[in-house]
């Protein structure tokens, strides 16, 4: 209870400051959580277009720079170094929208393995789920 409310007090601390949370106290997003913040048509599972429209909005929110890319300190470890590869056909060192978009769907399409193309809450708690909510948190 205790470290609950001081992760929490620090939490608040650092929002009310202007800081971003450290990562070790942010609320974990779980996959039903996810799908409340995600699912628009309120279907209890959220689709490719649901999840793209939230992953432009956070790329929108990390590119701090107005390049129109994200390098690796703007997707503060969203993506691992060979993720980062993976994402940049051109090996540029960064990727702009198109390319994240692509790599949001790719996640997608790995957390979708019953390939319905609707993501429940136990396909959003899997090691592939969590990956693709890396990508829009």
């Amino acid at each position: 209870m205790t470290l609950r409310f001081i992760s929490g007090f620090a939490a608040f601390a650092f929002a009310v400051s202007g800081l971003a949370v450290p990562a070790a106290l942010a609320k974990p997003v779980t996959g039903a959580s996810a799908v409340k913040m995600i699912d628009t048509d309120n279907d209890g599972t959220v689709d490719l277009k649901e999840v793209e429209a939230v992953a432009s909005a956070t790329f929108d929110r990390l590119e701090k720079d107005a390049d129109g890319t994200l390098d690796a300190k703007e997707l503060k470890g969203r993506l691992s170094k060979a993720g980062l590869k993976q994402a940049d056909p051109d090996n540029d060192g960064t990727v702009d929208k198109k390319e994240y978009l692509a790599a949001v769907g790719e996640r997608f399409k790995m957390a979708d393995p019953d390939n319905d193309g609707t993501l429940d809450a136990k396909e959003l708690n899997s090691k592939a789920g969590k990956a693709l909510l890396a990508l829009v948190k």
